[in-house]
């Protein structure tokens, strides 16, 4: 009985009660009558006073606190207490909510490297595979040479060529991922110029223009000719965001497909779209598309070359110049990919006319 707040308010009641008759009975004119009433009302007053106060303000927030402690070994964390909880004068609830905000944010913690974890796991995993493609292609055209193939020029000449395409492809994955690193780190800086980025994707068609031959795509380019399209960014890193962008539109389209390239002015940004009519891109891999070694055709991940870092670099470099990509995909009908550059400000007038 002594265990619960109506046992513990109940002898504190008889107690204070008991004290009070005892101090009246040293009084000469107290009576019976006066000694039952005072008894009587400091027993009542002790007892709702002991129950409520050790009900709602003890043994309820114990009881809480259990509850809490139990949720957490049951990995079920508890929602964050709300402002009038915060601001409770019980300093139960207070130690409650500090362990339960405590819990909350090692859940986080947890959380947070779980998923780092498991990045690393595969992140190793995916460069492991990468790596492997390219190193043991070359080790088979170097060691069947060595086996005695060296002797026939014409086998030497083929298989030399072929070690020299493999080492090509193992030294560009590097390559890039030195590029992806650097940029994550922040060592690689931009150098910000004005340049004219309508020139700048004629010169990435140019570049390309073989590619998309070679599978029958045209590249159409749409832009307002009486429009200025001069930006200030990074001119080699936006060359290489355009040049993978236009690449992967061709690469992921099927023979015979288009690809468009739009540049449109908005009052203080130019946008970029690069569009193709290819697969499409499914919506559960939409999110993923820009993760480092993320295919979206997992059979025919190395059929068209590339390292799977391209989107990713894509990724950092507008990050680096405050802007993002941002793509649209129906399957069937194709992608569109873009992003947005600020515009050049008109220089001022160096001076005031007087």
């Amino acid at each position: 009985m002594l265990t619960t707040s109506r046992g513990i308010s109940l002898v504190l009641a008889i107690a204070i009660s008991a004290l009070t008759v005892a101090f009246l009975l040293l009084m000469e004119n107290a009576t019976p009558t006066l000694l039952l009433v005072a008894g009587g009302i400091s027993f009542s007053v002790s007892y709702i006073l002991m129950q409520v106060t050790l009900e709602f303000l003890i043994f309820k927030e114990i009881s809480n606190i259990y509850g809490v402690l139990e949720k957490i070994q049951k990995k079920d964390y508890p929602s964050i207490p709300n402002k009038s909880d915060r601001l409770s004068i019980s300093p139960l609830r207070k130690i409650n909510n500090t362990i339960n905000t405590y819990a909350q944010a090692k859940n986080r913690e947890i959380e947070t490297l779980q998923k780092n974890a498991e990045f690393r796991r595969e992140f190793i995993a995916d460069i492991s595979h990468e790596l492997k493609t390219p190193i043991f292609a070359a080790q088979g055209y170097i060691h069947t040479l060595l086996d005695g193939a060296v002797e026939d020029k014409s086998v030497r000449l083929k298989f030399l060529k072929r070690a020299a395409k493999s080492l090509n492809a193992l030294d560009k994955l590097v390559q890039d991922l030195l590029t992806l690193n650097q940029m994550e780190s922040g060592v690689i800086k931009f150098n910000f110029e004005a340049f004219d980025l309508k020139e700048l994707i004629h010169e990435v068609i140019e570049e390309l223009e073989q590619k998309a031959a070679k599978r029958d795509v045209l590249i159409r380019f749409f832009y307002d000719k009486g429009k200025s399209y001069k930006t200030i960014a990074d001119k080699d890193k936006i060359f290489r965001v355009c040049q993978n962008l236009i690449s992967n539109a061709i690469k992921y389209n099927h023979d015979g497909g288009e690809v468009e390239v739009h540049l449109k002015t908005h009052k203080n940004y130019i946008l970029v779209e690069v569009k193709d009519n290819g697969k499409g891109i499914p919506p559960e891999d939409l999110k993923r598309i820009f993760e480092r070694f993320y295919r979206v055709e997992k059979s025919r991940s190395r059929e068209g070359g590339g390292t799977g870092l391209g989107l990713a670099i894509v990724k950092h470099i507008l990050e680096g110049h405050k802007s993002k990509i941002s793509v649209s995909s129906t399957l069937g009908k194709g992608s569109i990919f873009s992003f947005e550059l600020p515009c050049e400000k008109p220089a001022k007038e160096a001076s005031l006319k007087i």
